[in-house]
């Protein structure tokens, strides 16, 4: 069985995509919170070996040394899931928190290539593997007062291409996935636990779930090993743009 490392993988869409992945692969479950991590860890021990490690992605020494810590039977990785990330604040640039931005930053970049250094060691002597790059709608289109999220997504979606380059004679795969609206803690954590601001953002239409992301991350692993879905952008019916979605 196929081994699959999740990053984020304690809540939202990367708890979803570990439920959706578990039938077809033994599963490496990532997070910083170790009680979520083990909580799903019972739930899927049934269908699939788990293992766990807790770290934050934008620690590179946490990082590196989580991953080096794996037994050796878990150290041939075919997929790596980098899900986590995360928004903080929501500002004109001049007022926004300097500390949020290095966060977006460090997480959402600076995290991704950490894990992606780490972990690709175990793929390219295999000749195989597949990367799936969780960006956003976001790093496509700027909008007002989300500068530096937006400056961490396309960064993500320039990796992603520069990653397929690079990798293109090593048999590993590169597919960038780019959500929408999602309901999911994302808004929770950006208002700093504003439940009503973030509820807000998903009133008056029906948003993606995580299920729905993580559903097309499966779809997306198996294909057949000669198909590479480079670059995916996942809309609720209600939305057309970054900042244009129907509300009623």
């Amino acid at each position: 069985m196929k081994t699959a490392l999740i990053t984020g993988a304690s809540s939202g869409i990367g708890r979803a995509t570990a439920i959706a992945l578990a039938n077809n692969y033994r599963l490496i479950l990532c997070g910083r919170r170790l009680d979520k991590l083990e909580e799903l860890k019972k739930e899927l021990q049934a269908k699939t070996e788990v293992h766990i490690l807790t770290f934050d992605v934008s620690d590179k020494q946490q990082t590196f040394d989580a991953i080096e810590s794996l037994p050796s039977t878990w150290k041939q990785v075919d997929v790596l899931i980098n899900n986590a990330g995360n928004a903080h604040g929501l500002a004109p640039f001049q007022e926004a928190n300097l500390t949020d931005l290095e966060a977006m930053i460090d997480i959402n970049v600076k995290g991704l290539i950490y894990v992606t250094k780490a972990v690709l060691p175990m793929m390219l002597p295999q000749h195989s593997g597949h990367i799936v790059n969780l960006s956003s709608i976001a790093g496509k289109e700027t909008y007002q007062n989300g500068t530096v999220y937006c400056a961490s997504k396309s960064a993500v979606e320039t990796i992603s291409k520069g990653l397929r380059l690079d990798l293109v004679n090593t048999g590993i795969k590169v597919t960038n996935i780019a959500p929408g609206a999602v309901e999911t803690e994302f808004s929770i954590v950006r208002f700093k636990g504003d439940k009503s601001k973030a509820d807000n953002v998903y009133r008056g239409y029906t948003p993606l779930q995580a299920s729905d992301i993580a559903n097309t991350i499966a779809y997306v692993v198996n294909a057949p090993d000669y198909v590479q879905l480079a670059d995916i952008t996942i809309f609720p019916k209600a939305q057309a743009s970054s900042t244009v979605i129907n509300k009623n």
